[in-house]
């Protein structure tokens, strides 16, 4: 007897449209967690091989439609990367047949033997190279972060525009601009050498604090798209120490950015909505297990000190978080902490946080003689300035010239929280 056909009831479920939607649902987590977590590793890769860092990216676009409409009838591969990466490349491949792109197809049919025979992943993180290029001295510096995310994680410029005050239009324009000029410049995707390799990680690092910057003082302080964005930012640092573990300065800023995303909880007053100052956070609302890793990357970045900002940054932070055990903060630590930072890195933010720092150990004389030493055109537009120099003011008690600094604060702030801490601190000088 041939074999038994399936009853009609069992053909109904297999086809049936909550069958067919169980399927969809599979097949769009798939793609989704692939292009979460392997995004920038496939175009890396792709990149590499074909010579384009655009058209890695239409390539790996392409595929991952191509997978939306075909995976719910066929199923979620074994191996989804590397479907992804053999679709992508047949793209190329028949992209450069059509003449676009001539010497893309001579290269990836000598490439070919290349890929099968690798059977064992390469040491080095494809990403890594990917993110020296996002940071190579002939981008623009305000474009480097955004680049790097777009290339890496894949954020489209729609998610990435608000926080980079940029309309969506505008920032897809421009990095559009910057890969062209990747490819007109025949920029390698090999890892920088010597000196150069030096200035490379440094300019890495400086864009992945740029980013997680951005997305943690997000508008306003509670955006969630802000958040997200510290969130990548955090993973980049995490993939750059976890890469280069002799780096101290790699796993300083990696701990500086956890010891920051570990306070988040703290930040925001949710009766008022107010920014809740580092000295008034509640501890117990700190991330314990985020201060744990903070604590552990920076052991690892002191295990080859070089005396870097994000080392001394971190360090500063580290005497913060240990106010959760000794409910007090040892100011004395931290002034010598942000005195090695200004000799290092003499930054108006760097000179700002040291005299803020002045006013709770030496006094707010001090703190304003601080202030007023860092020059006229440094401060003028720097808000944290202005908040640094009306507290210290409030507690001198001259009220009048207090008042008009926390109004210049309150001017210069883009975060809601922050404004309604600052008119909070105002206001209570009125009432004294």
């Amino acid at each position: 007897m041939g074999r038994a056909q399936p009853c009609s009831v069992q053909r109904r479920c297999r086809s049936s449209p909550r069958h067919h939607a169980r399927r969809m649902s599979d097949a769009v987590r798939a793609v989704e967690r692939v292009a979460r977590l392997s995004y920038g590793k496939l175009v890396a890769r792709l990149a590499a091989r074909i010579g384009s860092l655009a058209e890695a990216e239409d390539a790996l676009g392409d595929a991952l439609t191509k997978a939306l409409e075909t995976w719910p009838d066929t199923g979620v591969p074994d191996s989804p990367e590397a479907w992804l990466t053999t679709t992508a490349r047949r793209r190329a491949i028949d992209h450069a047949r059509t003449g676009a792109l001539p010497t893309i197809y001579e290269q990836e049919l000598t490439r070919m033997a290349e890929e099968r025979a690798e059977m064992i992943p390469p040491a080095t993180d494809p990403r890594l190279p990917l993110m020296f290029i996002c940071a190579h001295p002939a981008i623009d510096e305000a474009l480097r972060a955004p680049l790097m995310l777009q290339t890496v994680l894949g954020l489209d410029a729609r998610r990435m525009a608000s926080v980079f005050l940029m309309s969506p239009g505008t920032l897809g324009q421009r990095l559009t601009r910057v890969k062209s000029k990747i490819e007109s410049a025949r920029i390698t995707f090999d890892l920088p050498e010597g000196r150069d390799f030096a200035d490379r990680m440094a300019d890495v690092l400086n864009a992945i604090y740029g980013a997680y910057v951005v997305g943690y003082n997000g508008i306003p302080a509670g955006d969630r798209k802000a958040a997200s964005l510290a969130e990548e930012a955090i993973w980049l640092a995490s993939l750059v120490a976890h890469g280069f573990p002799d780096e101290g300065e790699a796993h300083g800023l990696f701990a500086l950015m956890l010891f920051a995303e570990a306070r988040r909880p703290a930040r925001i007053d949710p009766a008022n909505g107010a920014l809740v100052p580092l000295e008034e956070q509640n501890t117990d609302l700190w991330d314990r297990a985020l201060l744990i890793d903070a604590e552990k990357a920076l052991r690892n970045a002191t295990r080859n000190p070089s005396l870097g900002r994000f080392q001394l940054e971190a360090s500063i932070q580290a005497v913060h978080a240990a106010r959760r055990r000794s409910r007090a903060t040892d100011w004395s630590e931290l002034r010598l902490l942000y005195a090695g930072l200004v000799g290092l890195s003499p930054t108006v933010g760097a000179r700002t946080g040291e005299a803020a720092v002045l006013i709770e150990k030496d006094g707010p004389t001090a703190a304003l003689a601080a202030l007023e030493a860092i020059p006229e055109v440094a401060r003028r537009s720097y808000q944290p300035w202005w908040a640094a120099r009306a507290h210290a003011l409030a507690r001198l008690g001259r009220i009048g010239e207090a008042r008009e600094a926390f109004d210049r604060a309150i001017g210069l702030s883009d975060d809601p929280a922050a404004r309604t801490y600052l008119a909070g601190c105002k206001a209570r000088l009125l009432q004294s």
